[in-house]
C-alpha cells in the first residue's frame, strides 16, 4: 500500500488516540473538580452555618484573599502559563534525567523565594488588611490580621504543590493533582467542625494551612521515578525560559490582584455582608468554571503544547503566513483541530449550565447556605450578586481556553496586555455604578470585564492562527443557546407545579425540589443535545461508558 494512502489512516488513528487520552484526562479532572466543588460548597455551608454572613465572615474573606492572591500571583498563574508548556517541551527535547533536574531546580527556587515572601507578608499583614478591608472597624481589622498571619505559611505549601502538579500534568498524570483542591476544602471543613469550639473562626485559618500541606502529601505517590536534586541555578535554560514566559503573566497578575483588592475595598464600602455575599456568589460561579473550563483546559494543555512545540520546530513562527503560503503543516492543523474541539466542548457545557444556575439561583443558595447564622437577607444579597455575575460566566469559561491556547504557544505577553484592557473596562463600569447600585454594580463590572477580555482574546487568536473558519464554533454557539433555552424553559415550566407539591420550608423538601428540577433540566439538555446531534458530548459519553464497563 502506498504511503499516500497509509498516511491519512495513521493520522486518523493518531487523532482518535489523542482525543481518547484528552477525554479520559478531562473526565478525571472533572471528577476531581466535582469532588472539589462539592466540598467547596460544603466548606461554604460550614462557614455560613457556623459564622453567618456578617462581620466575622467578612474578616475571614478579607484575610483569606491575601494568601490566595499571592499564590495565584507567584505560582498559580505560572502552572499553565509556563511550567506545563516548558516541562512538556523539555521532556520532548531532553533525557528524562534532564527534566528531573529542571523540576528539582524549580522546586528549590520556589521554596526559597516563597519562604522570603511569607516573612515579608507577615511583617506587612496589618497594612494588607487595611487595604483589603478599608471599612472595617478596629476589632474586625485585628481579627482579620490575626487570621491572615495564621494562614500566610500556606503560600509556601500551595506553591510547592503547584510545581508538583505542573510536573504531573506535563507527564499526563492527572489523577492526583485533580484531587488537590478537594483535599484542601476537606481540611477546612474538618478543622472548622473539630476546632470551632476552641478556636472560633481561627479554626478556618488552621484548616487553610493544613489543607495546603495535605496537597503536597497527596501528590507524593505520583512522583515515583522523579529523582530530586538539591541544586539551585538561575542560569538553567529551562528556568530562564520559565522566567521569560512568566514575567508578562506576573506583571498582568499584579494588575489583576490590585483590581481584586480594589473590588474588595469598594465592596467593603457598600454595607455589611457585601464581601460575604460576593464571596458566596463567586463560589457558585467558580463551580461550573472549574467543572468545565478549568478541567478541559488542563486536559488539553499538554496536547496543545506538544503540537505548538512541533510547529515551532518545523516552521519558524509566522514564517508560513508571512510568505503567503496556504497549506498548513500537520502540527498547525492538529493544533487548530484540538483547540476547536476544546472550545466546542466548553461552549456546549457552560452555556446550558449557566442558564440552569441562573434560573435556580435562589433555591440553590437557600439549600447551600441558609442554615444557622445565614439568614434570608444573606440569601437575597448572594442571589443578587450571582445575578449580576452570571452574564460573564460563559465568557469567562471560553476566555480560559483561549488563554490556554496562547500559553501553549509560549505566548504570555498577549493575555497580559489584554488583561490591562480588561481592568480599564472594569473601572469604567464599576465607578459609575458604585453609588447607584452598590455591590451589584461591582459584580456587573466584573461581568463586563470578562466579556471584553474574551472578545479581544478571540479576535487576536484568530489573527495568530490565520483564521478560525472550519472549527464549527458558530454552529456550536447556536446549538448551545438552543439547548440552554430549552433547559431554562423546562425548569421554569416545572418549578411552579413542583413548588405546589413539595414544601421547600424544610431542608429535605428544598433539597428534593432542587435535585428534581436539576435532574429534569439535565434530561432536557441531554435530549436537546441528542436532537441536535452533538458529536463532542458523545466522545465523553463513550469514554465514560468504557471506563464504567471496565
Amino acid at each position: 500500500m502506498s504511503e499516500e494512502l497509509v498516511a491519512p489512516a495513521r493520522a486518523s488513528l493518531k487523532a482518535r488516540g489523542e482525543r481518547r487520552v484528552i477525554a479520559q484526562a478531562a473526565l478525571v479532572i472533572m471528577v476531581g473538580n466535582v469532588a472539589s466543588r462539592l466540598l467547596g460548597m460544603g466548606r461554604e455551608q460550614v462557614i455560613a452555618g457556623f459564622f453567618g454572613g456578617g462581620h466575622v465572615t467578612d474578616a475571614f474573606a478579607a484575610a483569606s484573599a491575601v494568601p490566595t492572591s499571592f499564590y495565584d500571583l507567584l505560582i498559580g498563574g505560572m502552572v499553565s502559563a509556563a511550567l506545563v508548556p516548558v516541562f512538556t517541551s523539555f521532556g520532548h527535547e531532553k533525557e528524562e534525567r534532564d527534566l528531573w533536574v529542571l523540576v528539582s531546580v524549580v522546586l528549590n527556587l520556589a521554596a526559597v523565594a516563597l519562604s522570603a515572601v511569607v516573612l515579608v507578608l507577615v511583617l506587612l499583614s496589618t497594612p494588607l488588611i487595611d487595604f483589603y478591608g478599608a471599612d472595617f472597624n478596629a476589632v474586625d481589622k485585628a481579627l482579620a490580621t490575626h487570621l491572615l498571619q495564621l494562614m500566610l505559611p500556606s503560600v509556601l505549601f500551595m506553591g510547592l504543590s503547584g510545581v508538583l502538579s505542573a510536573y504531573l500534568y506535563s507527564r499526563q498524570r492527572f489523577v492526583l493533582p485533580a484531587f488537590c483542591a478537594a483535599a484542601y476544602n476537606a481540611s477546612i471543613i474538618a478543622a472548622a467542625i473539630l476546632l470551632r469550639g476552641r478556636l472560633g473562626v481561627s479554626s478556618l485559618a488552621v484548616g487553610v494551612l493544613a489543607g495546603a500541606c495535605f496537597q503536597i502529601l497527596l501528590q507524593a505517590p505520583g512522583l515515583r521515578g522523579l529523582h530530586y536534586r538539591a541544586v539551585l541555578s538561575l542560569k538553567h535554560p529551562g528556568v530562564r525560559k520559565i522566567g521569560q514566559l512568566y514575567l508578562p503573566v506576573f506583571l498582568g497578575l499584579i494588575v489583576s490582584n490590585v483590581t481584586v483588592a480594589i473590588d474588595r475595598n469598594l465592596a467593603s464600602r457598600t454595607g455589611e455582608g457585601s464581601l460575604a455575599a460576593m464571596r458566596f456568589a463567586t463560589t457558585l460561579i467558580q463551580m461550573p468554571l472549574g467543572l468545565v473550563s478549568t478541567a478541559l483546559g488542563l486536559a488539553f494543555l499538554p496536547t496543545l503544547s506538544a503540537y505548538a512545540h512541533k510547529e515551532s520546530q518545523t516552521t519558524p513562527r509566522g514564517a508560513r503566513r508571512s510568505s503567503g503560503a496556504s497549506e498548513e503543516t500537520a502540527a498547525e492543523a492538529g493544533f487548530k483541530e484540538t483547540l476547536g474541539l476544546a472550545l466546542r466542548m466548553v461552549i456546549l457545557l457552560i452555556v446550558p449550565a449557566a442558564a440552569a444556575l441562573l434560573v435556580l439561583r435562589e433555591p440553590v443558595i437557600r439549600l447551600l447556605y441558609e442554615h444557622g447564622a445565614f439568614n434570608p437577607d444573606d440569601t437575597a444579597r448572594t442571589a443578587t450578586a450571582f445575578l449580576a455575575y452570571s452574564p460573564g460566566l460563559p465568557a469567562a469559561a471560553i476566555d480560559q481556553l483561549v488563554i490556554i491556547a496562547f500559553y501553549s504557544r509560549k505566548n504570555t505577553v498577549t493575555p497580559a496586555l489584554v488583561g490591562l484592557a480588561g481592568v480599564v473596562v472594569y473601572l469604567a463600569v464599576a465607578l459609575p455604578l458604585l453609588k447607584p447600585l452598590g455591590m451589584p454594580g461591582l459584580a456587573l463590572a466584573n461581568s463586563a470585564q470578562w466579556i471584553a477580555h474574551m472578545l479581544i482574546m478571540l479576535f487576536l487568536l484568530r489573527r495568530v492562527l490565520g483564521g478560525m473558519g472550519g472549527l464549527g464554533l458558530g454552529s456550536t454557539l447556536i446549538k448551545a443557546f438552543a439547548a440552554a433555552g430549552v433547559t431554562a424553559l423546562t425548569i421554569l415550566a416545572v418549578s411552579s407545579t413542583l413548588g405546589s407539591m413539595i414544601s421547600t420550608t424544610a431542608v429535605a423538601g428544598l433539597a428534593a425540589y432542587v435535585v428534581i428540577l436539576a435532574g429534569i433540566g439535565s434530561l432536557a439538555y441531554l435530549a436537546s443535545m441528542y436532537v441536535l446531534e452533538v458529536s463532542e458530548l458523545r466522545i465523553l459519553w463513550r469514554i465514560a461508558m468504557a471506563k464504567l464497563g471496565r
